[in-house]
Parts: structure tokens; C-alpha cells; sequence
């Protein structure tokens, strides 16, 4: 059986074999991607009869016109009335004291702290009815991020083995790249509550470490970056790498063979997959910043959000099929609204730190992409967790808000237009209620993935890769 090295679906039989000439893969990580799922209670055949079955059905120009996808999630929350929704005619308590300004879209204005962001709204399909009816951080994100409805609304529950997957797991499994050790990435770190809790559904859950996404956690900004765990120690050759890890790995055999413990062998696998990063050159390359030009890198900013979308761009170029681009905590906000969480100093929060650096890297990306003509086949996702209230609180900021916000996709052959509204006041959806099952069946559509795909879980019951999402008619065609 014979594939085309840009083919989106290869069968995992034709995978397993394979190798570029770049590459020097061990045959044993092969076999980790090919058996693991049997080993975590997930049948092949399961796995990829839905998918089998979307090869030969007709889907429509638009499915699987993206063959990667880059997601920047702005953690916190950011306020629609201050980003893409803007309300010039409400109350000065909802409105605010940011203005609007026209975009590319005749008709559609966004905030006035983003200019750039304005120019290139005829590439952007604008999500404003989007309702997770969830005001709590850590389980509204959850459901962003993988479209399941979480067993809890409570803040700070922490992630479980049993969680559903997220979308960067669920993209990475379904549609692996076949050239890298990379298929789905998210940098520069996970997403933590206060008291470093991280959120739930960020991981492959209940699919297991096989399919987990690779966190690069990492400072981009930095005058040198460094990947935890990716780097050289002092003195350490590729050359004796690889003979520490043949000895490790004979070592690690025989204990496991005697001790027969699962987290011994998750433990293995995450080694190894450290040892792939190393020895792929490709892989390497495309997190090397120190390659782009010193204006590239000021173009998206310096930030740690702006080198992080950077590098976002190198990844996908490198064949990555989904990088998810977390905005981190810096050291630099002294606002006291950690991240887009501004229930404080929302307007200062925005002007001098939020806004401009999303708006410069967003705007870089979709500039870099359409040059090099890769915008076509590359979508591109903003989005949060939730938004922001529609009045301003008495300390000048907005609270947590999952009854309306905004959403915003780019490339893949998407046009510039809107769709739902919420009301007068961005409160509540007003026309077109947006769901993030539908988003994330949206998302997988475009990437070749059926969202009516079934397989099994740990205890062998048949589950959809979404919770019954429809992809939208608006994006997608009939």
C-alpha cells in the first residue's frame, strides 16, 4: 500500500514502517504508536473505522482542507466588549472607554487596540454567540478544550486519568504526523489555576500517554530558549546519548519484565520520546528560534505569547498537526489580573500589555502564513475559556463570564464574516448560540477528522470524539 507523504490519513500499517531520510526514529516508538492503544483498552480497528469510512464518503471541498492547525488560547478570559464585540452604543458602565474602529469587513467593528487585528478581518470567521454557560476557569476551559461537558462546574478540580481528551490529543491520535515525533504540541506550558492546579482536559485522559500531547515548556522569550527536557546537558554528545539510552533501555526492560508495573512503562515512554525529540533533526530546527531573523522575531513581539506564536509557525511548518499556544504568566504584569484575567485594571490591562501583543503576533502569522502560501491549509483559532462580564465592577475590571463571548478562525480557506450575535449588551447569545462541541467538530472537519468518529474507551463502551458537535454551516458549506 503506497501514500503521499502530504496525505493527511496515511493508514497506521503504512506508518509504522516508514522512515525519512532525515530521521533516525527508533523502530521501538513505532511500535509504542502502533500496539500502546491495545495495551489502554482502545481497539485499532475501532480506532479507525470511522475514519476508513470518511476516506471514501463524499465530505465536501472543505473537509480536511487544513492540514494543521494552530489554537492560541488566551487564558483568562478576554472581554469581548474590548476585543471582538464591541458595543459603541451601550451604557458607559457595558461600553467602557475603548472606542471601536472599522476592520477590512465593511460593517464589522472591532476594539480600537487592534489595529492590525482590523486589517486582516476578511480572512476571519467572527464567532460572537459562542456559550459555555460555565463562569468558572478551570471547567469552562475543559470544555473548550476538548468539547465535553464537564461532570463539574466548580473551580479547581483538578485533571484525572478518567477526563475526557483534548482536542490537541484528539487531532495528534487521529491524524499523526508521519515525518516526526511531534503531531500535537502545546507551549510554553500547561494551564494552572492559582495555587498551581492545572486545568483538566488539557492531556490525552483516558486515552492514555501514548497520544499525550508534547508540552514544550519553555520561556520563548528568552535571549536563548532552553525546552525543559529537550537539551544537552554540559558535555553530552548525541553520540553518548544514544549509548546511555540502548543501556537504560535494556535496564528498564528487565525491571519492567520483573516488576510488570504500567507507570514504569509510561515513565519508559516519556523517555523516550524525549530521545525522538533529540535525534529529529526536522523537529529540532523548528524549535531553534535563533534561526529566524532578529526583525522576524520583533515582529511578533518579544513577549513570551508573541515568540511562542513563533514558533507555533516553525512547528507547523515542520509538519506539527496541531500546536496550541497557551498565554502564560509573566513576571512583567503589575496589574494584579493575572493573564486575560482582568477583574482589575481591565482598561490599563489591555492597552499597555494584553492587546498589543496579541494583536502584533496574530497579525504576524497570518502575514508570514499567506506569504508563504501555507494560510490555505493552515487554520488558525482564537479563542478562551470564557469572557468577561458586561459591566464594569467597582475595582475597574470585569468578572467571569461564560454566557456570550467571541471566537475567531482564520486560513483554511475561510472568509471574512460573522456569525451569531449576542444582545445589546454582550450578556447573553442573541442569535446562532455557538456550543464548543460544535466548534471543536468545526475544527476536526477542517483537519480531515470526522466528528461522528466513534472508538472505544477504557472500558470498551463506544464514545464520539465530540459530544454530538455539528460543525458549522457557516464554515463548512451543507
Amino acid at each position: 500500500m503506497t501514500f503521499d507523504s502530504r496525505d493527511r490519513n496515511p493508514p497506521l500499517e503504512a506508518c509504522a514502517g516508514r522512515r525519512h531520510p532525515r530521521l533516525a526514529a527508533p523502530t521501538r516508538r513505532e511500535w509504542l504508536r502502533a500496539g500502546g492503544l491495545g495495551a489502554l483498552g482502545v481497539s485499532l480497528p475501532a480506532l479507525f473505522r470511522a475514519e476508513s469510512a470518511a476516506a471514501v464518503a463524499a465530505k465536501g471541498s472543505s473537509f480536511g482542507r487544513a492540514k494543521s492547525c494552530v489554537l492560541l488560547f488566551l487564558s483568562g478570559g478576554p472581554p469581548q466588549h474590548d476585543t471582538f464585540d464591541p458595543k459603541p452604543d451601550a451604557p458607559i458602565e457595558v461600553r467602557g472607554t475603548i472606542g471601536s474602529i472599522r476592520s477590512s469587513v465593511p460593517g464589522l467593528h472591532v476594539s480600537e487596540l487592534l489595529p492590525r487585528t482590523a486589517k486582516q478581518m476578511h480572512r476571519v470567521a467572527l464567532i460572537r454567540s459562542m456559550t459555555t454557560d460555565i463562569h468558572s476557569h478551570s471547567t469552562s476551559g475543559a470544555y473548550m478544550l476538548s468539547g465535553y461537558v464537564p461532570p463539574s462546574k466548580a473551580e479547581n478540580v483538578p485533571p484525572s486519568a478518567q477526563d475526557w481528551p483534548s482536542l490537541a490529543a484528539a487531532v495528534g491520535a487521529l491524524n499523526p504526523n508521519p515525518d516526526s515525533p511531534l503531531s500535537s504540541v502545546i507551549l510554553p506550558g500547561l494551564i494552572y489555576n492559582n495555587g498551581n492546579i492545572n486545568w483538566p482536559c488539557q492531556t490525552a485522559g483516558f486515552m492514555g500517554p501514548t497520544w499525550q500531547p508534547q508540552v514544550l515548556k519553555c520561556d520563548p522569550a528568552a535571549e536563548k530558549v532552553r525546552i525543559e527536557g529537550l537539551a544537552f546537558a554540559d558535555g553530552m554528545s548525541p553520540l553518548r546519548l544514544r549509548d546511555r539510552m540502548a543501556l537504560r533501555e535494556t535496564i528498564e526492560q528487565q525491571r519492567q519484565a520483573i516488576e510488570g508495573s504500567p507507570a514504569a512503562a509510561e515513565f519508559d515512554l516519556m523517555h523516550q520520546r524525549a530521545y525522538d525529540l533529540l535525534h529529529s533533526e526536522a523537529s529540532r530546527d523548528a524549535l531553534d528560534l535563533e534561526r529566524e531573523l532578529e526583525t522576524t522575531r520583533d515582529r511578533y513581539g518579544r513577549s513570551a505569547f508573541g515568540q511562542s506564536v513563533l514558533m507555533a509557525r516553525r512547528l507547523v511548518e515542520a509538519g506539527v498537526r496541531l500546536v496550541q499556544v497557551n498565554w502564560s504568566r509573566e513576571a512583567d504584569d503589575s496589574t494584579g489580573s493575572p493573564m486575560w484575567d482582568t477583574h482589575q485594571n481591565n482598561e490599563k490591562s489591555l492597552r499597555e500589555r494584553l492587546c498589543p501583543r496579541f494583536d502584533q503576533a496574530f497579525d504576524a502569522l497570518l502575514a508570514d502564513l499567506t506569504a508563504s502560501g501555507l494560510l490555505d491549509e493552515t487554520l488558525v483559532v482564537v479563542m478562551g475559556e470564557f469572557g468577561r462580564t458586561p459591566k464594569i465592577n467597582k475595582s475597574g475590571g470585569r468578572d467571569h463570564w461564560g454566557s456570550v463571548f467571541s471566537v475567531a478562525l482564520a486560513g483554511a480557506g475561510i472568509d471574512g464574516q460573522v456569525i451569531g450575535a449576542s444582545d445589546k449588551i454582550g450578556a447573553f447569545p442573541d442569535d446562532r448560540p455557538v456550543r464548543p462541541p460544535d466548534l471543536a467538530a468545526t475544527i476536526l472537519h477542517l483537519l480531515g477528522i470526522d466528528p461522528r468518529h466513534e472508538f472505544m474507551d477504557l472500558i470498551q463502551r463506544p464514545r464520539l470524539v465530540t459530544d454530538g458537535g455539528v460543525p458549522l454551516r457557516e464554515i463548512v458549506g451543507a
